[in-house]
């Protein structure tokens, strides 16, 4: 059997989440990780005869029933590469209100609501996290890690990842003839990686950083966002869009040189985790569908504005069937140039 070739791809990582949500429910060991959240926000838009590959490199005690949990979804998983070796995949928030959360100190965390951590979280470290800007991680992305029938996709999608990922995956699927690569700065967004994030970023169909990355990147250099946004679209970028959480966000159009604000849509929160990541998803599906900036940006903000009426990552689509195509029409009177 040949074996189908996705219209979309997503690249991030799978996590193992531990959660400790905004009203204090507790989610211990659950699929997760940026890569689910964003292909789901991808996968709202979808038509029937759509497909997303999905690249990731997992541990060999990363849960099987995980991965066909995936692909039973609909996702393509060729991608995903099972290393001969255990790799910690755990990830820890906490959140104190809706717009704070922590991710260190589990054990504070379960003790201050007074509960009892899960075994599985003992050891625990951010530390085990930060690495150097060039430096390899179990989780970073090779070429070869690219299935041959994902090489064809028309869009693809870079969640937050490291520099070495970043820098190295986008030339290979140009290469390959993808039209629309977009991608999600890491944490490497800092002022004394400004030439390294630069050189990144050349090429790149739309770059969509945190407002609070973006100020990290300037410090010192400019705090007014328009001029961030025209200086990054200065480097050949196309499409530079400023996520602002629940202020929603900002895209600036190269080719226009205009700049737009959405407002989030205002749905009820109760959980803002992964946000982010199915608003990249969602904007990457929009702009093949649409050529458009604005409306991809649309279609980012309503799949997070379902995302965070739940908590865990597959929560994005249970939303009533042509409830997105509602939300979608209610936005689009509140679109205003800036």
């Amino acid at each position: 059997m040949t074996p189908e070739t996705p219209q979309y791809l997503v690249f991030g990582e799978l996590r193992r989440d531990y959660l400790i949500t905004p009203d204090r429910k507790v989610m211990a060991d659950q699929p997760g990780g940026n890569l689910l959240y964003a292909v789901e926000g991808a996968g709202l838009w979808l038509d029937e005869t759509e497909k997303v590959g999905v690249v990731a490199r997992v541990g060999e005690d990363y849960p099987r029933e995980w991965l066909d949990l995936i692909a039973d979804r609909g996702y393509l998983t060729e991608g995903i590469q099972i290393m001969e070796e255990e790799i910690d995949l755990r990830s820890f928030r906490a959140y104190t209100d809706l717009r704070t959360f922590y991710t260190d100190d589990p054990v504070g965390h379960f003790g201050r609501l007074g509960l009892t951590m899960p075994r599985s979280l003992l050891g625990y470290s951010t530390k085990a996290l930060q690495r150097k800007l060039r430096e390899m991680t179990p989780t970073s992305l090779r070429k070869n890690d690219i299935p041959p029938n994902f090489q064809h996709a028309r869009a693809v999608h870079l969640c937050s990842m490291d520099y070495l990922t970043h820098t190295l995956i986008p030339p290979e699927i140009r290469r390959s003839g993808v039209e629309i690569v977009t991608l999600d700065p890491g944490p490497y967004m800092l002022k004394e990686n400004w030439e390294e994030v630069k050189s990144m970023a050349i090429g790149l169909t739309a770059f969509l950083p945190s407002e609070d990355e973006l100020k990290a990147l300037f410090f010192n250099r400019t705090s007014n966002v328009r001029e961030m946004v025209e200086e990054i679209a200065s480097w050949g970028v196309e499409i530079v869009v400023v996520k602002r959480g629940w202020q929603g966000q900002m895209v600036y159009h190269s080719a226009i040189k205009r700049a737009f604000e959405l407002p989030a849509y205002p749905s009820k929160m109760v959980d803002p985790t992964g946000a982010g990541d199915v608003f990249g998803g969602g904007f990457m599906v929009g702009l093949a569908k649409t050529g458009s900036p604005i409306q991809a940006a649309m279609y980012g903000n309503v799949a997070a504005s379902f995302a965070v009426e739940g908590s865990g990552a597959f929560y994005t689509q249970d939303a009533l069937p042509g409830l997105q195509q509602a939300r979608l029409e209610s936005l689009r009177t509140s679109v205003r140039e800036v």
